[in-house]
């Protein structure tokens, strides 16, 4: 089991909680027909919060997985590294539940920086914010 948060392009999702929480089950079927480590698929936002979320949390799989000498150069490197599934619209981070907190604070603090939607998949009241730091729904 795993920690997870997403980031999402609030263009594109809906503007009410039970609209919003059928798009996310549709997106989480996984079934746009694509790669789901392809980043250039998103749009500049979401591409520049991944960029800048592997610099704290490094991706597990993909083009841009880390590397087991870079595991092996970090003791600490392992806890962070986390499994990134980019649609067209979203990016679901799955993390380790030791770095909860971390993930938590620096997912909203680059949703917050590169203007894009945030939504806590993993919390009890399933919180989404938008870009204006207040909570959607």
């Amino acid at each position: 089991m795993s920690y997870d948060l997403m980031a999402f392009n609030p263009a594109k999702a809906p503007k009410n909680k039970a609209e919003f929480m059928k798009w996310y089950e549709g997106l989480t079927q996984w079934g746009e027909g694509h790669s789901y480590d392809d980043i250039s698929i998103c749009s500049p936002e979401l591409q520049g919060w991944y960029r800048e979320m592997l610099t704290f949390f490094p991706a597990m799989n993909g083009p841009d997985a880390v590397s087991d000498e870079e595991l092996d150069a970090d003791e600490d490197l392992e806890s962070r590294v986390s499994d990134y599934c980019v649609a067209r619209d979203a990016i679901y981070v799955a993390f380790a539940w030791s770095q909860a907190e971390n993930a938590y604070d620096k997912v909203v603090e680059l949703a917050r920086k590169h203007r894009v939607g945030f939504f806590d998949v993993s919390g009890k009241d399933l919180d989404v914010i938008l870009p204006d730091d207040e909570p959607a729904y």
